[in-house]
């Protein structure tokens, strides 16, 4: 069977081992670039990707409050980056998956893939800091809200855009910077480097973000931020509050009035 991107990201969805789903990413990665999968396909992924036996997954409500201080307070932090950026693994893949279009330009595709392979890398540092730090990804509970929004926005393109990378991911964009600082106020710079490198690449995948939502918008004849800030309403509620990152989020691409506010 030829190998198509949406097999591929079937198989990174299908995989349970954390490690080996950031593995089968990046040869997945470097298969798409060097031409080595030519193809987009199409085909039916799962509701839900596969996870390992741990960490146990709650309920954001139901998580037990993170410690803040010393090295139990590090690791806990650590894991729940861990944590999102194993998340963000899927979310990537199916996004790719899900909304695979013949009409969609391989740009599209080339985008989402190298989204996929950053958080790839990002999981494999911080599951890596986590180990050298004495603990490992899965030693503590973990929430499954992500995937949540992953099922609320499984019906449309342009929702998927909205609430992932252009509240979830610009989120992201608000806060890493302040905790790199705090890692590193606490003497961890081994760690405050890693999140460092997180909060520069993750520019992009904002970018990304609004670029193919403004075409998509567009392509449906409708007005990207009247759009976006409906499709907020509609698939995520929650009102964001500050701080915004605004600087980095200019750098990503959104426009003005989304740079010091949700929308």
């Amino acid at each position: 069977m030829t190998l198509t991107l949406c097999l591929a990201a079937h198989a990174v969805l299908t995989c349970a081992d954390a490690r080996e789903k950031a593995a089968l990413t990046g040869q997945f990665a470097s298969a798409w670039r060097a031409g080595g999968i030519k193809q987009i396909g199409h085909g039916a992924l799962p509701d839900r990707p596969a996870r390992p036996a741990s960490p146990e997954l709650m309920a954001p409500r139901e998580m037990p409050r993170r410690r803040t201080g010393g090295l139990a307070g590090r690791i806990a932090l650590l894991h729940a980056l861990a944590h999102i950026e194993l998340n963000a693994i899927d979310l990537a893949w199916d996004l790719i998956g899900r909304f695979s279009d013949d009409a969609l330009p391989r740009a599209f595709y080339d985008d989402w893939v190298a989204v996929a392979d950053d958080e790839a890398r990002h999981f494999g540092l911080l599951a890596d800091r986590l180990e050298a730090l004495g603990s490992y990804y899965g030693a503590l509970p973990a929430h499954d809200g992500l995937w949540l929004a992953a099922q609320r926005t499984a019906h449309d393109l342009l929702a998927r855009l909205a609430v992932v990378p252009l509240v979830l991911e610009a989120r992201g964009l608000d806060v890493t910077p302040g905790i790199a600082s705090r890692l590193r106020d606490a003497g961890d710079v081994d760690s405050a480097a890693i999140v460092e490198v997180i909060a520069a690449e993750e520019v992009s995948h904002v970018g990304a973000g609004w670029r193919w939502f403004v075409y998509a918008a567009t392509a449906r004849g409708a007005e990207p931020e009247r759009t976006y800030r409906e499709l907020i309403r509609a698939h995520y509620g929650a009102a964001l509050k500050p701080p915004f990152n605004s600087a980095a989020r200019l750098k990503a691409g959104l426009p003005p009035a989304l740079c010091d506010a949700a929308g």
